[in-house]
């Protein structure tokens, strides 16, 4: 069964995109530590980043640095954190977190935001790359 992420990818459930290339995929965590909480994604449903094959990989984190400077240009914040942790979803996801402290890549506490503030958001970041 596919991935939530992969229901994404294809076009199945909505997302607030941030940036897509041919073989990867950024949009906003609809749960979020932090305004800005952007997911980025390999196309291909693989399981754990480990298993990715070397371009993949390599790919994934090039395409990650690309929307952490995005996000850093667009969003208020001290810098951003890289986090892969991925037991909620099987398939291979870069959390980026814009950062102010140490509680804001805990995955403890939650921010709020509207429809309206995820679309600026997206669009905003989506506006720096």
């Amino acid at each position: 069964m596919a991935s939530i992420f992969t229901k994404i990818v294809n076009g199945e459930i909505p997302c607030y995109k941030v940036a897509e290339t041919e073989d990867f995929l950024a949009f906003l965590d609809v749960n979020p530590n932090a305004k800005g909480h952007t997911l980025c994604i390999p196309k291909k449903e693989i399981d754990k980043i480990f298993d990715l094959d070397e371009v993949t990989y390599n790919g994934l984190m090039s395409f990650s640095r690309k929307v952490a400077i995005a996000i850093e240009k667009t969003i208020d914040c001290k810098r951003v954190g890289m986090s892969v942790i991925g037991l909620e979803v099987p398939h291979v996801h870069v959390h980026l977190i814009p950062l102010n402290s140490m509680e804001d890549v805990r995955f403890t506490s939650k921010v709020s935001l509207s429809k309206k503030e995820f679309e600026a958001t997206a669009k905003a970041i989506h506006s720096n790359l």
